[in-house]
């Protein structure tokens, strides 16, 4: 696993990537953490053949912090200016609550970029609602060790997995240089434009919907199950909806094993890993 810094553009983005080849999975967290929170997560899909990148998305993390249009459309197409950098044609989408919503609009504006979309978690399928949506807000102005412990209180089912260390990093990172104008932007949005931009119908009238698999965390607070249940119905019975035990908003850090082995699953049953590349998948789907 390397990381190292890299531009779009103009924008720079911190980069987290481990494997090779053009079978690529690409990995984008939530509001307010960053592409470490995969760290469990990247070695198995790369172990099963993925070409695996994760970033820090401008605003995150150890990425530019400056000028940006921090929003849905502002960070899909950033997204997919990158893919477009890396020669990604065609990739497997992760992405976890603002993140999934990302992954899906990249999916709604370029369908055929998508070779498989998994949302965890996610948002703007459906409308997160006003009490959410300023909870998130208020979560992202204040970077204080104690406004960071609650927030990942509530992210995080487990306590123990919280610990002062974590807390302390995330509060310096999410207190450096540019980070609170990034986070006002982000607040601006989320309190008034996050529920205007939802893509769930537009997903799900596409005319062919790219293999799709939503998992979510039994115990999140910030996005409860019921969402992901509405998230399914929005989508069509076809998607299949995979409820992690005893995890909350990150059930991909807090029970990785479960996580890995729900979508390693998935993608080899549509013969995305490493015995089937990318670019047969229409091949593959019409032999079954």
């Amino acid at each position: 696993m390397i990381f190292y810094p890299y531009g779009v553009d103009g924008t720079m983005v911190r980069v987290v990537e481990e494997g090779s080849g053009a079978n690529v999975a690409l990995l984008l967290h939530g509001v307010g953490a960053r592409a470490d929170r995969w760290r469990h997560n990247i070695g198995s899909l790369a172990g099963a053949g993925l070409h695996v990148y994760a970033i820090d998305l401008p605003g995150h993390g150890f990425s530019a912090k400056g000028s940006f249009d921090y929003s849905l459309n502002g960070y899909a197409s950033l997204v997919l200016r990158f893919l477009d950098s890396v020669g990604a044609d065609r990739s497997v989408l992760i992405g976890t609550s603002l993140g999934g919503y990302i992954q899906a609009a990249v999916t709604c504006r370029e369908p055929a970029r998508a070779a498989a979309l998994i949302m965890v978690g996610t948002l703007g399928i459906t409308p997160l609602g006003e009490p959410g949506r300023q909870a998130v807000a208020n979560s992202l102005l204040d970077t204080s060790v104690a406004g960071i412990h609650a927030k990942l209180t509530r992210v995080i089912h487990d306590p123990e997995l919280v610990t002062a260390d974590w807390v302390r990093e995330e509060s310096l990172i999410n207190s450096s240089p540019g980070a609170s104008t990034a986070f006002a932007a982000l607040a601006e949005y989320f309190r008034h434009g996050l529920d205007d931009d939802v893509v769930g119908e537009r997903l799900a009238g596409l005319a062919v919907l790219p293999p799709t698999l939503l998992v979510w965390g039994a115990k999140d607070v910030i996005v409860p199950p019921v969402i992901g249940q509405e998230s399914q119905r929005i989508l069509g019975g076809g998607v299949p909806l995979v409820v992690i035990p005893d995890a909350g908003h990150a059930p991909y850090l807090e029970e990785p094993d479960l996580f890995n082995a729900a979508v390693l699953t998935f993608l080899s049953e549509k013969g995305l890993t490493a015995s089937s590349p990318l670019d047969g998948m229409s091949t593959l789907k019409e032999a079954r």
